[in-house]
């Protein structure tokens, strides 16, 4: 009885952890499709223009005509989100596959053929975890100047080196299997054992890391944008429309609202495609 108890639960499990990646799955992917339509469509979707000054609007309540209210200069809340959410995920996304495209041949190389190779690649990148990741960021922009892609190219850089470090340690798990070693004995070249075989089972981790990094540099753009070294006026962002709304919040809490509760769904969005992406990868390890 108890023999066959044992035999069932890794099934129920199995079954159990695959029902919730798929409900994960589906949270991200329909939230993050949502909020990237939303970002596209930004001229279609904002009722105004979000750079247009009104007066008679300052600090003005929700109403029909602006459902999210008006911020300190009379500027339609809600066009500015819409257009501010574009802006954050243009840079979140595009660093975030700036520094993929970089950390998957790296950690490739590295994990593959080890010895100095991977001294070599693993003790530079080393290099720039020395540095907490917003002094860092503050420190390249402080250098090139402020804008969005070089907050862009800031966030790159500060995950490429934990992009390239979880690649490297796939890539080490799977060149001990049985295939790798039968595509060498078959007199496969180096270049087509890392093409055909390491990197296709190699690059399901990095991926799972890149969506969840994504939450973290969309949490980092807007930190460097409410800092004033982002993206810059009077292009909208949302860390600048939270830094906008600190001085009226009191009296007008729905320019800081809104702009948060984005930035929160997004993130919310990233993070639920990364543990849905985990757990279709790893069914086993969530089951446990």
């Amino acid at each position: 009885m108890s023999a066959a108890v044992g035999a069932v639960l890794p099934v129920v499990r199995a079954k159990a952890s695959g029902h919730g990646s798929t409900r994960f799955l589906l949270a991200g992917a329909i939230l993050l499709g949502l909020l990237v339509l939303v970002a596209l469509a930004a001229p279609l979707m904002a009722p105004h223009d979000p750079e247009t000054v009104e007066v008679h609007r300052v600090l003005g309540p929700p109403d029909l005509q602006h459902p999210f209210g008006s911020d300190v200069l009379g500027r339609d809340v809600l066009s500015r989100v819409v257009y501010g959410l574009r802006a954050s995920l243009l840079v979140s996304i595009s660093a975030v596959a700036a520094s993929l495209i970089l950390a998957v041949p790296l950690g490739l190389l590295a994990g593959y053929f080890g010895r100095w190779v991977d001294t070599t690649i693993s003790r530079s990148l080393d290099m720039i975890l020395v540095f907490p990741a917003m002094l860092l960021a503050v420190t390249f922009i402080a250098i090139l100047g402020p804008g969005s892609i070089i907050a862009a190219i800031a966030i790159a850089v500060i995950y490429l080196p934990i992009l390239a470090r979880v690649m490297r340690t796939s890539t080490l798990i799977v060149s001990r299997n049985d295939y790798v070693s039968g595509a060498r004995a078959r007199g496969a070249s180096h270049l087509q054992v890392l093409v055909n075989h390491v990197a296709p089972n190699a690059l399901g981790p990095v991926i799972v890391q890149a969506s969840v990094l994504s939450a973290f540099a969309l949490q980092l753009e807007a930190g460097l944008s409410f800092l004033g070294l982002g993206t810059q006026p009077p292009t909208p962002s949302l860390g600048g429309m939270l830094a906008d709304g600190r001085e009226v919040l009191v009296q007008a809490p729905w320019v800081e609202i809104f702009p948060g509760l984005t930035i929160v769904v997004a993130v919310l969005a990233f993070t639920f495609l990364g543990e849905g992406l985990r757990r279709a990868f790893d069914p086993r390890g969530v089951a446990e």
